[in-house]
């Protein structure tokens, strides 16, 4: 458990940066009347911060994603995907109701689970062309 725990910390790091990157005063954003206004500079920055998050998170698990032979490796993405979003709803949650002029949203909410899934899905090619290469490698010996 130690070890799993230990495997986490650039996860936990990342964290630690994004939760005082959120709870910084800022200023309000105008209501969103369109699908375009969707696509601010705020929803990009929540996207990509979220996937660094998912992305390390996963890269602290890289020993084991690039066993072969290990057989929980959907579990672990799967762990990692729901702790990445519910950090995201975290955040959100406290910018409306702890951090002072501060603003939940679910447009940032959103932002922040489909920058999960990048990271995540980024990670998961990472780790299939590194397992063809290692299976390539097996099959030369």
């Amino acid at each position: 458990m130690k070890r799993l725990l230990e495997n986490f910390y650039p996860g936990l790091i990342c964290a630690a940066a994004i939760m005082v990157l959120m709870g910084l005063p800022g200023k309000y954003f105008p209501t969103i009347v369109s699908f375009w206004d969707w696509l601010s500079t705020d929803k990009i920055v929540h996207l990509l911060l979220f996937a660094v998050f998912a992305f390390v998170s996963l890269w602290g698990y890289r020993h084991l994603f690039f066993n072969i032979n290990y057989p929980h490796r959907k579990k672990l993405f799967l762990i990692i995907s729901l702790i990445s979003i519910l950090y995201g709803g975290l955040t959100e949650l406290l910018q409306k109701y702890l951090f002072i002029n501060r603003y939940g949203s679910i447009y940032d909410f959103i932002a922040d689970s489909i920058g999960c899934f990048i990271g995540i899905l980024l990670f998961y090619f990472l780790v299939q062309k590194k397992l063809k290469n290692l299976k390539k490698s097996e099959d030369n010996i």
